[in-house]
This record gives C-alpha cells, sequence and structure tokens, in this order.
C-alpha cells in the first residue's frame, strides 16, 4: 500500500556503495542518495502519524460501539422483562375478578 511511495528498503541502504573521486566520494552522488533518504524518513514518518491517527479513531469508534451495545443490551433486557410483568398483571386481573365473583356472588 505505502510501498510505491517509498524509494529505498533498509538493505539498499546497508548495501550502498559510493565511488571514491581523488579527494574522496562524489558530493553530488552522496547528496542524491541522502535526498532519497530524507524523502523516505519523512514518507515513514507520514505513514506512522496517519496509521497513528487510524488506529486513534478506530479505538474512539470502538468504544463507542461497545457502549452502544451494551445500551442496547440493557433495553432489551428491560423489554425482555415488561411483557412477562404484563403477563402475570393479566393473570392477577383474572384472578382478582374469580374471587369478587365468587365473594359477591356473581357468578356468570
Amino acid at each position: 500500500m505505502y510501498s510505491d511511495r517509498l524509494y529505498l528498503t533498509p538493505q539498499e541502504i546497508l548495501e550502498k556503495e559510493f565511488k571514491i573521486d581523488a579527494r574522496g566520494y562524489r558530493p553530488q552522488e552522496v547528496d542524491k542518495f541522502l535526498d532519497m533518504v530524507i524523502r523516505d524518513y519523512t514518507e515513514y514518518s507520514n505513514i506512522v502519524k496517519h496509521l497513528e491517527k487510524s488506529i486513534k479513531d478506530l479505538t474512539d469508534d470502538n468504544i463507542k460501539l461497545k457502549q452502544e451495545i451494551r445500551r442496547l443490551q440493557e433495553v432489551a433486557a428491560s423489554n425482555s422483562e415488561a411483557p412477562s410483568r404484563s403477563a402475570s398483571n393479566v393473570d392477577l386481573l383474572k384472578r382478582i375478578s374469580q374471587l369478587e365473583k365468587v365473594v359477591y356472588g356473581n357468578n356468570e
């Protein structure tokens, strides 16, 4: 993904050999190589910053989604309890009605 933006591999940097002039290395060749190294390090730095931001964003999203899951589980749990309560309320009302019929003699 990022390899198309990079010029050098660590192995290429390690194996790089400069030609020696009468006075030493050719300055233009060394400068050109160091410019490439600088570009790569800059690109690596940008990649690291981008990935760190992505990790932070994904971690934040993950936390929000976990909170939403907990909230929905609580809602689901409270909703699953409500029908059993209403069913038990209906049963209680039927029992009371039957008891009233027996007590007040309204057997219909």
